[in-house]
């Protein structure tokens, strides 16, 4: 005899299934602008990146400068990898171990996601950076990284301002990004995208175990 979903089981296949069609057309998106940047660029940037880019260049100054670049530490290496282990280990001793077995291998996934793009699609990142970088441009690996740790972090907690906040983390962090010269404004569009695609799809496959870690008078933990 065949077991009947419960009625939670069956109110929350709607957000899934949700989450499955936005993170299927976020990847399709950055699969499309790939293909764009290799086949029509060459590589090189899009007709208006150049432009805005040129733009920035000229109109920097020494004081947003130095918030940039504090993004930059922020975003990425060792201090995002802190940050990430501090937010798991949060969710660990608040007994949330799938929440954090999720964020943690949303946030690895798409790191290595970003690398074998960057690999295959080789594109060359603008004269005019000012920090550190590793090979490849496309697509943006600190607006990915913001953008998977949001999404997940807005899933598991479910809090209207995390959403909120996240989304204005992110946006800054993208601008930063086309300040620096370290990407193009397609770079960052694809990372986030990326970014929010990975959290969303590893979502489908744990949903019905975060379902379970959700406390008490917090959101849905169901994908936006």
């Amino acid at each position: 005899m065949a077991v009947r979903p419960s009625t939670s089981e069956r109110a929350a296949r709607p957000g899934v299934r949700r989450a499955a069609v936005l993170a299927a057309a976020a990847l399709f998106l950055v699969a499309a602008l790939a293909v764009v940047v290799v086949d029509r660029a060459r590589g090189g940037p899009l007709g208006f990146e150049g432009a805005w880019t040129s733009w920035l260049v000229e109109h920097r100054s020494s004081s947003w400068t130095l918030v940039m670049l504090v993004l930059d530490r922020v975003g990425g290496g060792w201090a995002a990898l802190v940050l990430t282990a501090g937010a798991v280990g949060a969710l660990v001793v608040g007994r949330r171990p799938w929440s954090a077995l999720y964020l943690a291998s949303s946030v690895a996934f798409c790191a290595g996601l970003v690398q074998v793009i960057k690999h295959v699609v080789a594109r060359a990142r603008p004269e005019d950076i000012l920090v550190a970088a590793d090979f490849g441009s496309f697509p943006s690996g600190h607006s990915a990284n913001a953008a998977v740790a949001v999404v997940a972090l807005g899933i598991v907690l479910g809090r209207g301002w995390v959403w909120t906040a996240g989304g204005v983390y992110v946006a800054v962090m993208m601008f930063s990004r086309i300040f620096l010269g370290a990407h193009w404004v397609s770079d960052t569009v694809a990372g986030a995208l990326l970014g929010a695609g990975v959290a969303l799809l590893l979502f489908t496959a744990l949903a019905a175990r975060l379902r379970l870690e959700r406390p008490s008078g917090s959101g849905s933990s169901a994908a936006p």
